[in-house]
């Protein structure tokens, strides 16, 4: 039923839904990607929209940014609808020094600086569903596209004061910093669904690099094309 943030129908929305946190890239995704969108939900200019890729019904649903939006919609989607499978589609801030942008990223785990899991009662690791995780290993490979999986940093602080995060996480091996990953895998592992959080590298922090307008779109296209033929491999409608 309608929630405040959602105004979607019972059943509204497909047991697998796509997260990226921008609206636009949600109504993007729904209009070039998906056969038959539907728009679903508008509240807030949060647009939501559920189709079909490859025959399969998925939604998309967009996030906001930061982990308290984000917790808002996966929470309603997960107790309000149903949904059983979220898969996030991000962009994400390159960490590694030998990591190239355009790379696409499925976060195995997630670190935070954020006392949003512990305040829910989630416990740590904080981790993706394997079965996703798997899937999107396979589908990469058998599709041809370069994926990479490790750790992520989300940060509640997009403009941090100095770079002691950044040195500390490149030390230890996390590969990028976003927003959002740690609030999903949290709530998942507490509602008992699946999640993953995918990112293409847009932003290099290390060298100062970033993607032009159109090379940034590009890349994002082909993370959301992998997250859908993901969504499809294992989805319980398939």
């Amino acid at each position: 039923m309608p929630t405040p943030h959602l105004s979607a129908a019972d059943g509204a929305f497909a047991p697998t839904v796509l997260m990226p946190g921008d609206p636009k890239r949600a109504a993007r995704i729904a209009h070039n990607f998906l056969d038959d969108a539907e728009l679903v939900s508008d509240v807030r200019a949060m647009t939501g929209f559920t189709g079909t890729w490859k025959g399969t019904p998925i939604s998309v649903m967009p996030s906001g940014m930061g982990m308290p939006s984000a917790a808002i919609y996966i929470t309603e989607l997960v107790r309000e609808y149903g949904v059983s499978q979220l898969i996030r589609v991000g962009t994400a801030g390159v960490y590694q020094p030998d990591l190239a942008l355009r790379q696409i990223i499925a976060a195995e785990s997630a670190v935070t600086n954020s006392n949003l899991p512990t305040m829910i009662g989630a416990s740590e690791p904080l981790v993706a569903a394997p079965g996703l995780l798997q899937a999107a290993r396979e589908t990469a490979a058998a599709t041809g596209v370069s994926l990479l999986t490790g750790q992520v940093f989300t940060s509640d602080v997009f403009y941090e004061p100095n770079n002691d995060a950044q040195a500390k996480h490149t030390a230890a091996g996390v590969l990028c910093v976003e927003m959002e990953c740690a609030a999903l895998y949290a709530i998942a592992a507490l509602e008992g669904v699946e999640a993953l959080a995918m990112f293409t590298m847009t932003d290099h922090l290390v060298t100062g690099e970033h993607l032009s307008s159109d090379d940034r779109q590009q890349g994002v296209d082909e993370m959301i094309e992998l997250a859908l033929d993901t969504a499809v491999s294992v989805s319980p409608l398939r």
